[in-house]
């Protein structure tokens, strides 16, 4: 097998979901490895460090959140759920547990297999260590604290400042509000998550279009907020 094949890790009791999914990741040139229960599928984790695990919330025994849990604990691979608990409650514990995407059952496989590159691609982005980061019309120059939107210089706050260049670092990935506010910590303390709101309208209003929808940071709602991802 050759070194450059992204190794997965399915988790996933049902046989024949665990099957489509796969397959269709097979097809799209991954390795993969399926668990049908937690326990087996952090044992495999342990041993073989996939580059990302695909996890099921409803599994026997040992739920999937606390396998998410123990995953967290033992390092920061990319975790995608994909689970049958569409609730916002269930989405939300989930992000903030560290997932860093959820897929809602019944799903695309092709969306699946879309989403875990994005995932592999953030993770690859994030190495890099950039100190101009551009995603989009935004150009960030990090030591400086400089930001242009179409070559626009943007005067922006050291809060605004923090979220956009956490938001930009990872197109595509949903922040919710605490994991925002968790970053404005360390510029100034918040004392409540709808602060991250207001800090987002003022943030829009600097970078984004007069006119149209929001083309740069989107509203995930129920959740929280993304970048958006650039197109294919």
């Amino acid at each position: 097998m050759r070194q450059d094949v992204k190794q997965l890790l399915v988790v996933e009791d049902d046989s024949q979901i665990a099957a489509i999914v796969r397959d269709y990741l097979d097809a799209a040139g991954f390795a993969v490895r399926i668990a049908a229960n937690g326990d087996a599928a952090l044992a495999i984790a342990r041993t073989d460090r996939p580059d990302a695990v695909i996890l099921d919330l409803g599994l026997p025994g040992r739920d999937g959140l606390d396998v998410l849990r123990e995953l967290r604990r033992d390092g920061d691979t990319p975790v995608l759920i994909l689970t049958a608990r569409g609730e916002e409650t269930d989405r939300v514990v989930g992000l903030e547990l560290g997932a860093d995407d959820y897929v809602v059952k019944p799903f695309s496989p092709k969306e699946l297999v879309a989403r875990v590159r994005a995932i592999l691609r953030r993770v690859e982005s994030r190495t890099g260590h950039a100190e101009i980061i551009r995603a989009g019309g935004v150009e960030i120059d990090v030591p400086r604290m400089k930001v242009t939107v179409n070559d626009r210089p943007v005067d922006l706050t050291a809060s605004e400042f923090a979220l956009l260049l956490a938001l930009a670092r990872e197109p595509g990935r949903v922040f919710t509000r605490l994991h925002l506010l968790d970053i404005l910590r360390g510029v100034a303390f918040e004392s409540y998550e709808r602060a991250i709101d207001a800090h987002i309208k003022n943030l829009r209003r600097k970078i984004e279009p007069e006119d149209g929808p929001p083309r740069f940071i989107q509203t995930v709602y129920g959740v929280g907020y993304r970048f958006a991802e650039p197109a294919p």
